[in-house]
């Protein structure tokens, strides 16, 4: 009920906020000489508004409001990003004056920390990933940013599941955004994925270092924040298809997206497809790993003077076929009954069991309402995640049904003096029941909120912002007799906690900028921490929960130092990360438990309980892009992280080896074509020997030799991409280090068994953008 009579109040509010003044925003974008830059493009990230420059340069905006500073992002190809604060009260009609560079800028807006801001004057370690870098070939939107993204990696479970890790941490220390809520899974699992759309995302930001002075618990690694495409101009309809084909697993993608603005009132909607059969390594085809995907979304909502309200909404469904019997004769893979797997097996896009059925729906509104000269941001959230173990039949053996409802509410005070100040609550309720025949956790409840202050000061060549965050967090485990047997104990748990942050950024000159960070964070223990008991088919063992876990702390502070001008960009960053109560499970040899499998035989599980110890990340991360004349890029990545289990002196497990990314990059022009590139790429990944020898194996570094090209052909007026690229094109055998299917990962009882990553991967891809007047 307090729910439905605060949707009640948000629709009067809306409809009193209708009212107000509205002005028109002319103005005009030039380059260096005043020159106008048509095709420029002007954006209101907090507005959520956007538009491009006329052949004299000029844009306008209608329904804006009246009063506030709002900060705006120009962007031209071979010219800096500009980023300004807008006073919406000024007389004179803005002229903004644009700097050429052949080198694309840092200088662009980041939305996902307290307050949207300039990256050169956010304290937080930020990447951001484009559109175009988004349809880079990959298997899935992990994957894309684990590939182009320093300090990020991914524990992969085959080509359809991806986890994202951020300078060594994941599971529940990453915090993954779409439309701005946290998306609600179960990102405790190991093979479980991300139930979002690759193609959705317009642009991504990847956060780096503890986020929960803005997102409470579970932020300590870094958060991933979705953004999707902004709609275009009143009286204009946009839209994009884009298909491509994978040769490795036969990979079909499809996506077809349109968005509208018809005088304020905006909608978008999406539909996308993905199917894939077995992927193959240099050897040999991994029985039963093909996938299928399918994504719906849409939003429909207002832009108007008082701000903006969107409703979104989206269905996603992932189909994903396990493997679990163990090859015999040295990779000769037998079916059920015995009998080999053929080609056409391998090829066959029909999942066989065991697999998973996954389910996502989600609804939120998301609004900004411009209140005087402060504004205020409330966002209302609802998921729905099933997840389904198949194990025989379509009948699930393991059935989880989680509920989720979620509320954010932040208040931005009026700039005053180069002073912003933030003050935000947040809400989470979740409910989880088992639906399935099998057990691994217990049906629970979750309840959590929380309430933080922020605030941020710009002078000269300067900025602070410090914050402050309480949080409150209970679960709640209902108990279960099987056979006469305890499976799960009643439990309740309640956790609280105050974090802090404090960030600095300075601005040498126009080249050089310099942010630092530091802070505490914390992150509760989740119910599969706290309350598991059972076999967790997915990964081969027997999970033993604790009650009695602890609260992880976190202490962390970074520094990264960033230049560029006209022919270089680098950045360099160092982190240290000390967390209290790290949470893990781990394995005693000789600790096992009987169970049955899934035709009643008794079989013995090695088991894993879940205890704390206390553990220490620290490491550097960087990139290096030069430039020495416009059409020739060369771009550098690197990352190491070095994570030490300090109670028992041992490294800690699942980190990510060293690498070290090369690509040169050729963007020759060609009569007839646009935007024509050709590329090399050398990834290097180093030896992973510091490694958790209770349950894991060391691996070895291996290099990677990737290349591509792509143009843009007219038809007629309409513009068409089409590009060609190729993974591992040397067929190179390699167990990634993070990869589950590596050995001594999926079974201790044969440290030997082990599957390798993906061999040689061509794709071919079609990028069609759609503009209707």
């Amino acid at each position: 009920m307090k729910f439905k009579l605060l949707i009640c109040l948000l629709l009067v509010f809306v409809q009193s906020m209708a009212s107000n003044p509205v002005i028109t925003l002319k103005g005009k974008v030039v380059d260096n000489n005043s020159q106008p830059l048509p095709g420029a493009t002007v954006t209101f990230p907090d507005l959520k508004i956007s538009t491009q420059t006329d052949l004299n340069g000029e844009f306008t905006f209608n329904n804006l409001p009246v009063r506030g500073k709002f900060l705006v992002q120009i962007q031209f190809v071979g010219f800096r990003t500009l980023t300004q604060l807008v006073d919406m009260a000024a007389t004179t009609p803005p002229v903004f004056t644009m700097q050429t560079s052949v080198i694309e800028t840092r200088e662009v807006v980041i939305t996902g920390t307290p307050i949207s801001g300039n990256s050169k004057q956010n304290s937080t370690s930020a990447t951001t990933v484009t559109r175009e870098q988004l349809l880079r070939p990959s298997t899935n939107i992990i994957d894309a940013l684990a590939s182009q993204v320093p300090g990020m990696s991914q524990i992969t479970t085959g080509p359809s599941i991806s986890k994202p890790v951020i300078r060594g941490l994941g599971y529940n220390r990453v915090v993954t955004l779409s439309n701005g809520i946290k998306q609600q899974g179960q990102q405790w699992g190991d093979e479980h994925g991300i139930e979002i759309d690759q193609y959705g995302a317009d642009r991504v930001e990847v956060l780096r270092g503890a986020a929960s002075l803005l997102y409470g618990s579970d932020a300590l690694g870094g958060v991933i924040n979705m953004l999707d495409p902004l709609t275009p101009p009143s009286g204009q309809i946009k839209g994009e298809f884009l298909t491509n084909y994978a040769t490795n697993n036969g990979l079909t993608g499809t996506s077809l997206m349109f968005t509208g603005n018809e005088d304020g009132l905006v909608w978008r909607a999406r539909g996308s497809y993905k199917n894939a059969y077995s992927f193959k390594t240099p050897d040999y085809y991994f029985p039963n790993s093909g996938f299928n995907e399918t994504n719906i979304s849409g939003m429909l909502g207002l832009n108007k003077q008082w701000g903006y309200s969107h409703i979104n909404f989206s269905y996603f469904k992932n189909n994903i076929g396990f493997y679990e019997a163990e090859p015999d004769n040295g990779f000769d893979f037998l079916k059920e009954d015995g009998e080999p797997f053929t080609k056409s097996d391998y090829k066959s896009r029909s999942l066989l069991f065991p697999r998973q059925d996954i389910r996502h729906y989600k609804i939120n509104w998301d609004n900004n309402f411009i209140i005087g000269s402060g504004f205020l941001k409330v966002n209302l959230g609802y998921q729905k995640n099933q997840r389904r173990e198949l194990e025989e039949s379509v009948d699930p053996s393991l059935f989880f049904d989680l509920n989720t409802y979620t509320g954010d509410i932040k208040y931005y005070l009026p700039e005053s003096n180069g002073w912003q100040p933030v003050f935000g609550v947040s809400t989470e309720i979740g409910k989880s029941l088992n639906k399935g025949e099998e057990f691994l956790v217990p049906d629970y409840n979750s309840y959590g909120i929380g309430a933080f202050a922020y605030i941020k000061k710009t002078w000269d060549k300067n900025t602070f912002n410090a914050g402050i965050r309480y949080d409150y967090r209970k679960n709640t485990g209902k108990g279960l007799i099987e056979e006469d047997e305890v499976r799960f104990e009643p439990f309740t748990n309640k956790f609280s906690n105050v974090s802090g942050a404090l960030g600095f950024t300075h601005q040498f000159n126009d080249q050089l900028n310099f942010k630092a960070n530091a802070g505490s964070a914390f992150r509760a223990p989740n119910p599969a921490e706290l309350a598991s008991n059972g076999v967790h088919e997915g990964t081969f063992r027997y999970e033993v929960g604790n009650p009695n876990l602890s609260p992880e702390r976190s202490f962390q502070a970074d520094a990264t130092l960033e230049y560029d001008n006209k022919f270089i960009s680098a950045s360099v960053g160092i982190y240290e990360n000390y967390i209290h109560n790290f949470i893990y499970a781990s394995h005693t040899p000789g600790d096992v438990q009987q169970d049955v499998d899934e035709d009643g035989n008794p079989k013995e599980y090695d088991v894993y309980r879940y205890g704390q110890v206390n553990a220490n990340l620290y490491g550097f991360e960087g990139s290096l892009t030069i430039h020495p004349v416009s059409f020739i890029h060369l771009e550098n990545t690197f990352g190491y992280t070095h994570a030490q289990n300090t109670t028992l002196d041992r490294p800690l497990a699942f980190i990510p080896a060293g690498s070290l990314r090369n690509t040169l990059r050729f963007e020759p022009k060609v009569k007839g074509l646009k935007e024509s590139y050709l590329y090399v790429g050398i990834d290097n990944f180093f030896r992973q020997g510091r490694f958790d020898a209770t349950f894991e194996t060391p691996t070895d570094g291996y290099t990677l030799l990737n290349a591509g090209l792509g143009t843009n052909v007219k038809l007629g007026n309409q513009p068409l991409k089409l590009y060609v690229a190729g993974n591992n094109l040397l067929n190179k055998k390699y167990y990634d280090a993070l990869s589950r299917y590596k050995p001594g990962r999926l079974s201790s009882e044969d440290p030997t068994f082990g599957i390798y990553n993906p061999g040689r991967n061509i794709t071919f891809g079609v990028y069609l953008p759609l503009s209707i007047k």
